[in-house]
């Protein structure tokens, strides 16, 4: 039987992975929470002690879906001799999102002990993610992505080819500014609506029925009209993508006023304690700007290139 190797089994990982168990994919996993294992489990997987045994048990492939950059380097052991044995012969997919610059030293470092790497961020949040539609985006070595490209089947409705490292991060990026600003105006529509005294579900109603609709319009209305504010993707999370869109920005010396303004709603958000709840909590910040409120622990922005 032929393993595959995922790590990180959080509010993406988690579904992703028990969508490849319950496709037949034969899996060994871990994660640093045990208790976010039990229901891969329950569908078969095999649950590893550690990161080390997830790559002893892989027999080539093994999907990282973490949070940053130093989760990435704990798991493989970056920087200590556990590194080369851990990568040697593997094929590594980074699924998660990070700088550009950091995945391409880290594939330079992979590929110098010995393994390959795949560059495969994901589009979607927790909903596609349990339904098996997230949208995949591939960078890296031809014979590794087309290794790899088969096995995202029960995880992603559609795959691209994105060139090389960083191709994939750079495309995920573009995709993600869209749909922060967005979902940013969309609440700002909401925010508006309820403060002229509109019935927001009736708003709701003549957004769907009109061009501006979509699956993510649709997704998070109803989260702005009951104000539910349970997490399909964290404000947090979102606030970290706006900073490395806006970082890959300025090293470009590029503008980005949309993105800008995002950065400080996003950061705002975050800094009065709402991180953990869904982007559409971005709605708190617009209405504390509304009411004069000054924004506690905001961090100030780093200026525009030209500005």
């Amino acid at each position: 039987m032929a393993y595959v190797g995922f790590v990180g089994l959080g509010v993406m990982g988690q579904p992703m992975a028990l969508n490849l168990a319950r496709a037949g994919t034969p899996l060994v996993v871990w994660n640093r929470t045990p208790g976010r294992s039990e229901p891969l489990r329950a569908a078969g997987a095999e649950i590893a002690a550690g990161p080390a045994e997830v790559f002893d048990r892989a027999d080539d492939v093994v999907f990282l879906m973490l949070a940053d950059e130093t989760a990435v380097d704990a798991v493989l052991g970056r920087g200590t001799p556990d590194f080369a044995a851990r990568v040697t012969g593997h094929t590594v997919v980074h699924m998660g999102t990070t700088s550009a610059e950091y995945s391409g030293s880290l594939q330079d470092d992979i590929r110098s002990a010995g393994g390959r790497y795949v560059e495969s961020p994901v589009s979607g949040s927790r909903v596609p993610a349990e339904q098996g539609k997230l949208v995949g985006m591939l960078a890296g070595d031809t014979d590794a992505v087309a290794a790899v490209r088969p096995l995202l089947a029960p995880v992603c409705q559609e795959t691209f080819g994105c060139g090389a490292v960083p191709g994939a991060l750079l495309m995920k990026f573009s995709v993600n500014l869209f749909l922060i600003t967005l979902v940013t105006g969309l609440a700002e529509a909401f925010h508006f609506a309820d403060r002229h005294g509109l019935d927001q579900r009736l708003l709701r109603e003549v957004l769907d029925a009109g061009p501006m609709a979509s699956s993510v319009s649709r997704m998070k209305a109803p989260k702005l009209v009951s104000r539910d504010f349970g997490v399909q993707a964290a404000a947090a999370d979102v606030l970290k993508n706006n900073r490395l869109i806006a970082e890959a920005a300025r090293k470009a010396g590029l503008a980005s006023p949309l993105l800008d303004i995002c950065h400080a709603l996003y950061d705002e958000t975050v800094a009065r304690g709402h991180g953990g709840e869904d982007m559409v909590a971005v709605v708190r910040a617009l209405e504390a700007r509304t009411e004069g409120a000054a924004p506690s622990g905001a961090r100030t922005l780093p200026a525009e290139n030209g500005m």
